[in-house]
């Protein structure tokens, strides 16, 4: 009787055991954009939370970095401000599913003494960024904004040069209210 007592607490110990590890932490990792971090942060802790054994990872690595990061198979979800190409499509391993998840906005900010608001124009926007617009009283800008005391003082131009969500955003934008822009710049 006693080996079968033994024996049987052996047996539910590693069954015990067993059931313990099925029920071990799930990690999902992700990577991406960057604007939806802080949402992304804040749901990922009130989900874990509720589901203590799912810890989620998320890296705000910027768009790009995250599609590359889909591409290579290495996460196991990712965020990008625009939706993936064809061709980014094709190279992945596994079918992408495109949800939104966050809407939100991307303005042009200045840095203008005695200045507090501007109204940019999308002409105004597009002359700016394709170089055509170099000063603060352009006539393009001082007709935009009656009133405002705009300095003869050089626009200096200030974007990200990786693979940001962001810059995809502005330029699409761009790109529809400026066919020079389309033309020769593009999106992306």
């Amino acid at each position: 009787m006693r080996r079968w007592s033994l024996r049987f607490a052996v047996v539910l110990s590693i069954a015990g055991a067993a059931l313990q590890a099925a029920r071990a932490a799930v990690l999902v990792n992700g990577a991406g954009a960057t604007f939806p971090y802080p949402i992304y942060s804040k749901w990922f802790d009130e989900f874990h939370k509720r589901n203590p054994d799912v810890q989620i990872n998320y890296q705000s690595i910027g768009s790009g970095g995250g599609i590359r990061q889909v591409t290579d198979g290495t996460v196991d979800f990712g965020a990008s401000d625009g939706p993936m190409t064809d061709e980014q499509l094709a190279a992945t391993k596994v079918p992408i599913l495109h949800l939104p998840t966050v809407l939100g906005a991307v303005v042009p900010t200045f840095n203008l003494a005695g200045v507090e608001t501007l109204r940019f124009t999308p002409e105004a926007l597009a002359g700016i960024f394709l170089g055509k617009i170099t000063r603060w009283d352009d006539a393009v800008l001082a007709e935009a904004n009656p009133g405002v005391k705009l300095p003869a003082q050089a626009i200096v131009p200030v974007h990200r040069s990786d693979g940001s969500g962001t810059t995809y955003v502005f330029t699409d934008y761009l790109a529809k209210v400026s066919p020079e822009w389309a033309a020769s710049v593009g999106k992306g």
